[in-house]
């Protein structure tokens, strides 16, 4: 169960890496159609204004979302096997292929829009939602069936689920960049008249404030005698953030080259995944051991 669910979490992120090679690639319409790539063909066929790679580029992303499919529907068919059965687990697992289907159905709507700016926005920032709860999967993988319990104090929590909102907001301030940078996806599509300054400040000066509270997140464990495993979490999350604006600023003095761009999104990624598994640390449920009743022969020799 628990190597299913990693397994889902590398493939929610990826499949969002795999799209901003689409888009830094120009290839966002080179399946101009969906459902299908072209009217009346399913796969890519020779066209005289989309080249053939262009096609292929796009139309394999497509194609990651059946594989990604068949991998959390088998992370979900292990949870339903799972004994004691678990509803967290279960319904954890169960949002993971809903997910990757609704993800598609947006991915065909972003295509039908032309790759309007905030179609491609919500498609990010949904993906970002679904790698968040791939990770609460893993962590539940290893849960027991026991009540849960705080780790940390209250507060702790609070401040650990106020820096999950304002990352929320640093993740959406980084579309608006992309929405007014250069790569769209294909070259007609308009983009976001706010220029790349100015939500690049925005970005940055948000950035900020998050980086604010992971340091006030690491005086609250310190001062609260927070357990090893909150604080190797607390570590990895500082790491994942100190090197995505490091990669940042330097994308941005670069003038956002595109292969920078698919590292930032997997940057952004994993980062979200850091901040999913310090969130799932605050809390636990242990494992409830059997108890065995003795044999009636057993109750009658002991009387």
């Amino acid at each position: 169960m628990r190597r299913l669910a990693i397994l889902t979490v590398i493939g929610q992120a990826g499949i969002a890496v795999t799209g901003s090679v689409v888009r830094v690639t120009g290839s966002g319409l080179g399946c101009p159609t969906w459902p299908q790539c072209f009217p009346g063909s399913l796969v890519p066929t020779p066209h005289s204004d989309i080249a053939a790679l262009t096609q292929w580029i796009e139309f394999s992303n497509r194609l990651l979302t059946f594989v990604l499919v068949v991998a959390t529907g088998l992370a979900f068919l292990a949870a339903l096997n799972t004994r004691p059965m678990r509803s967290r687990l279960t319904w954890l697992a169960a949002a993971q292929p809903l997910g990757v289907v609704a993800q598609a159905v947006i991915g065909g709507f972003v295509v039908l829009a032309g790759l309007v700016w905030w179609s491609v926005a919500i498609h990010f920032m949904v993906s970002m939602f679904f790698v968040w709860m791939a990770v609460q999967l893993v962590d539940a993988a290893g849960d027991g069936a026991g009540p849960s319990r705080s780790v940390v104090p209250a507060a702790v929590r609070g401040l650990i689920a106020t820096s999950s909102v304002v990352l929320v907001a640093l993740l959406l301030a980084g579309t608006f960049v992309t929405a007014a940078g250069p790569h769209a996806g294909d070259a007609k599509t308009p983009r976001l008249g706010l220029g790349v300054q100015a939500t690049a400040q925005l970005h940055t000066d948000i950035l900020f404030g998050y980086l604010g509270l992971v340091v006030g997140i690491g005086f609250a464990l310190q001062a609260t005698g927070a357990p090893r495993r909150m604080w190797r979490r607390y570590w990895a999350l500082v790491a994942l953030v100190l090197a995505q604006g490091a990669l940042g600023g330097i994308q941005y003095a670069l003038g956002v080259p595109e292969v920078l761009v698919s590292f930032h999104v997997l940057g952004a990624g994993l980062v979200t995944i850091g901040a999913a598994f310090l969130w799932a640390g605050t809390s636990e449920r242990p494992h409830v051991e059997a108890t065995v009743e003795p044999a009636p022969e057993l109750v009658d020799a002991r009387a």
